[in-house]
């Protein structure tokens, strides 16, 4: 049990620093909150919904729900409203254009209710499909915390696309959650369905939105990384590319079998000494390294064996604590046309790296490339 509440502990407080790091973070000071301690702000306070976002309800009803737990509607809402916009409002009646910012609860398979923010750029149009980006917290985090840390809405609004921001479920230490890989981070023996709840907020935004269904992205954070992986594994038909921040793909590789190929980016800390980027366990789970995560996704996309590291190591400026370029990239060659598997290396980069403008803009750039063929 001791050892339980130790691997817990190096989890919780490296993803919950996430949620205030300004500056690069060490993985010392990271340390523990895997009693949520660090992060405790964030999940006692209400979310706080941006001009352009709305708290939706998975299944899209338009019946009403319970009380907003969010802000008050938006003054600058998109340009153009999504098509819920006309359908449904808070209280279940006709609602005009433009939409705004509310909250429906989810109960999706039974689950305890499960607010999720969509963030909608101002230049958003229903006669022109986005790309939706799925953007998943670590372990003790939230949507809301890993919205902040990651920073993305700048790099939304210059480029047009859609976030959504869910919420995992609380294990028996009251910690959110993924129901993740064979490692991170189901250590209660949950039977939750994350990659079905996850799918089903995909289909709501698809029903709700006008979505490219060639660029459905998912990206994440620590446990939000292996969920990541997990979402390619089985949902490969549907999910174009993943990004995983500090996460690792299945210790098994045989537990995942897509059934074509993902676009794989894993950004990692060569610091990091929570998911080590040289790989390791957790409670006895084993999980890849970082260049073997990579080397096993260029295996499924049926890519060259041997990858190609980068002549310059130091090409990136990705943590904003380090001084300088900070970050090399490994490449693998001969995938299917559309198809790319990469590594980016932060030397000495911590499990919740003191992100940088350059990340989300390097991020995104990377997804875009790899729409589905």
């Amino acid at each position: 049990m001791r050892k339980l509440a130790m691997a817990l502990m190096m989890l919780g407080l490296a993803t919950a620093a996430c949620s205030s790091n300004t500056t690069r973070a060490s993985d010392t000071s990271e340390s523990p909150d895997i009693t949520g301690s660090a992060a405790r702000s964030s999940e006692t306070s209400p979310v706080t919904v941006a001009p352009e976002s709305t708290t939706s309800d998975v299944s899209g009803s338009d019946t009403k729900p319970a009380s907003p737990t969010t802000a008050p509607p938006t003054t600058a809402p998109p340009t153009t409203a999504p098509p819920s916009a006309v359908s449904s409002d808070v209280d279940g009646s006709a609602s005009p254009s433009p939409i705004a910012a509310t909250t429906f609860p989810l109960r999706p398979a039974g689950s305890a209710d499960r607010p999720f923010t969509v963030e909608v750029p101002k230049t958003y149009n229903s006669a022109t499909p986005a790309p939706l980006l799925v953007v998943l917290h670590g372990y003790t985090s939230t949507g809301a915390s890993i919205k902040g840390y990651f920073n993305l809405q700048p790099v939304a609004e210059e480029r047009g696309f859609l976030a959504v921001y869910p919420d995992g479920t609380k294990d028996f230490r009251g910690q959110p959650f993924w129901n993740a890989t064979d490692a991170c981070c189901n250590f209660g023996s949950s039977t939750v369905d994350d990659s079905g709840y996850l799918m089903s907020i995909i289909d709501y935004a698809k029903k709700t939105y006008s979505v490219d269904p060639k660029r459905i992205y998912v990206l994440g954070h620590s446990n939000g990384g292996f969920m990541s992986y997990r979402m390619a594994c089985e949902h490969a038909d549907i999910i174009a590319a993943v990004v995983s921040l500090a996460g690792a793909t299945f210790g098994d590789a045989a537990r995942c079998k897509p059934s074509e190929p993902v676009s794989v980016l894993q950004v990692h800390g060569t610091s990091d000494v929570v998911i080590s980027y040289s790989g390791g366990d957790i409670l006895g789970h084993s999980f890849p390294a970082a260049i073997a995560t990579v080397t096993t996704w260029a295996g499924y996309d049926r890519c060259a064996p041997k990858p190609i590291v980068s002549a310059d190591l130091h090409s990136l400026d990705l943590d904003k604590g380090i001084p300088g370029p900070d970050t090399g990239a490994t490449t693998f060659d001969g995938c299917k046309a559309g198809i790319g598997v990469e590594l980016l290396s932060i030397d000495g980069g911590a499990h919740s790296p003191g992100l940088s403008a350059e990340f989300a803009a390097t991020v995104v750039d990377f997804l875009y490339k790899h729409p589905k063929p």
